[in-house]
């Protein structure tokens, strides 16, 4: 099934207390658009990029069967740039430096092509851009996934509002759901969550794991332990873009085989963290995924006496 995936595509200089670059490839738009393609290769890209964005960064996406026709390049500005330090617990991280630059003008023009889209990502923007997208669509897809921040909560709640209202699933964590709801208990915030318009919410708890809930549902999918932890940047992008890959894979919505999915989602973010930025994330296969997949089978299995 295809998939439609709109977010960033920038430059990310990132420092953790075990790695440092000045510059590498990031944005949401392609930590999702990596995660998803071990899963399908029907996928469209919706982002906005200057000049200085590589042209062999575009050729490498269409090899794994991303259609990049709705990546606007702008001859004349720079690409979204982002700079950031982590602390020693690898959770918290200041922002040292955030440059919009074509990201502040982006208005995103879906290509006729698009149209047919089954499965919509919606990465980490303003609510009003995840709207604009929404809105193009002249046949709603079969599944809509949102993901947003603390900022947006901050800035453009009622926009964020309006947006939850057109979506079937949205992706937050812990600190954000609270925040949103002014709930501190997590399943008091996500039934609140429940009733501003999506079917399914996610919550991921990071190193922690990650929690599915649908009407009185609830589901609990643990993150792998990881010996070496790296950089989280683009963990969570990872993660919902191989929760929404596994789906547009198997086309089946039920809530079991979205249990599967969120196993996927966290499966592709134990990747992401291994290096820098989106490095790991381009070198693992299907298979690479299948494997550590059955880690977590193991992980959890466990029999009562």
């Amino acid at each position: 099934m295809s998939l439609t995936i709109v977010g960033s595509m920038a430059f990310d200089a990132i420092e953790t207390p075990f790695a440092k670059t000045d510059k590498t490839i990031g944005g949401s738009g392609i930590y999702c658009a990596y995660a998803a393609s071990n899963f399908t290769s029907q996928i469209n890209q919706v982002s906005i990029v200057g000049y200085d964005f590589p042209k062999e960064e575009m050729t490498d996406l269409n090899k794994l069967g991303v259609n990049t026709a709705g990546v606007e390049i702008v001859p004349d500005k720079k690409s979204f740039f982002w700079s950031g330090k982590y602390h020693l617990d690898m959770n918290t991280r200041d922002t040292l430096i955030t440059e919009l630059n074509v990201l502040a003008d982006f208005n995103p023009i879906l290509p006729e092509s698009y149209q047919t889209t089954e499965y919509l990502l919606l990465g980490n923007l303003a609510p009003v851009v995840q709207k604009a997208v929404i809105q193009q669509l002249k046949i709603r897809p079969k599944l809509i996934v949102l993901d947003t921040m603390n900022f947006w909560m901050e800035v453009a709640l009622n926009d964020l509002h309006e947006v939850l209202k057109m979506v079937d699933v949205l992706v937050v964590n812990d600190s954000e759901a609270r925040q949103l709801t002014g709930e501190y208990s997590i399943v008091k915030a996500a039934k609140k969550i429940l009733t501003m318009g999506p079917k399914h919410l996610i919550i991921k708890k990071g190193e922690h794991g990650a929690l599915l809930f649908h009407n009185d549902a609830i589901f609990f999918a643990p993150a792998l332990p990881m010996e070496d932890v790296f950089d989280p940047t683009g963990a969570g992008d990872a993660f919902a873009g191989g929760f929404v890959g596994y789906l547009a894979k198997t086309d089946d919505l039920s809530f079991e085989n979205m249990k599967t999915a969120i196993i996927m989602g966290s499966v592709t973010a134990s990747f992401c963290v291994e290096k820098l930025g989106a490095e790991r994330l381009k070198t693992i296969t299907p298979q690479d995924v299948t494997a550590r997949a059955k880690q977590f089978l193991a992980l959890t299995d466990f029999k009562l006496v």
